[in-house]
């Protein structure tokens, strides 16, 4: 996974003790490793590559001083970890620009169908579908990506933004007909 003195660590486990030590060759290494990832986390939430930046860096620095209270729960659970405190710092992120800017807007999309909002998406190249996500008004974006990507239901979205449930079922269906009327558009 990651090299280190020509001895290559076997598992995530051992990265995280390695860091958790304090040994900056492992803390650069896992940087090295994972920013590409993480990077796409915080893409996913911000539209802004200034703002991306600053996320990540908040990001590193609390992981790498709180990675003492990660849990090993098999391969996957480090990366799982970090891409969630991206997440949630991105999220804090954007509920600070929420003070200064309205995100959630009651407005309905224009000239979106009420019927039938499901798109194919299947020949769609992955990197066309991202930056149609990255396009989504933000706070269709932020709804979308706790939901879709990170698992939440309305009752978890509406808790960790701070808005009504219904507002977050709103906010998920704008998301995805303004997703499927770009989708349908990239088509043709």
């Amino acid at each position: 996974m990651i090299e280190r003195n020509r001895k290559k660590l076997e598992t995530e486990q051992e990265i995280a003790q390695s860091v958790a030590a304090g040994d900056a060759k492992a803390i650069k290494e896992l940087y090295d490793h994972t920013v590409g990832y993480m990077t796409s986390v915080a893409t996913r939430y911000l539209g802004d590559n200034d703002d991306v930046c600053d996320v990540l860096q908040d990001a590193y620095v609390y992981l790498i001083s709180h990675i003492g209270t990660f849990e090993y729960r098999g391969e996957g659970s480090l990366r799982a970890w970090m891409s969630r405190i991206v997440a949630n710092k991105a999220i804090d992120h954007l509920k600070a620009m929420a003070k200064h800017e309205r995100l959630f807007v009651a407005q309905d999309p224009p000239d979106l169908p009420d019927d039938d909002f499901d798109a194919d998406f299947d020949d769609v190249p992955i990197d066309a579908i991202h930056c149609m996500i990255q396009s989504l008004p933000p706070g269709y974006r932020m709804v979308f990506n706790l939901y879709v990507f990170e698992g939440c239901s309305h009752s978890e979205i509406a808790k960790r933004l701070g808005i009504k449930e219904r507002t977050s079922a709103s906010q998920l269906l704008r998301a995805k007909r303004l997703l499927a009327k770009q989708i349908t558009e990239y088509k043709q």
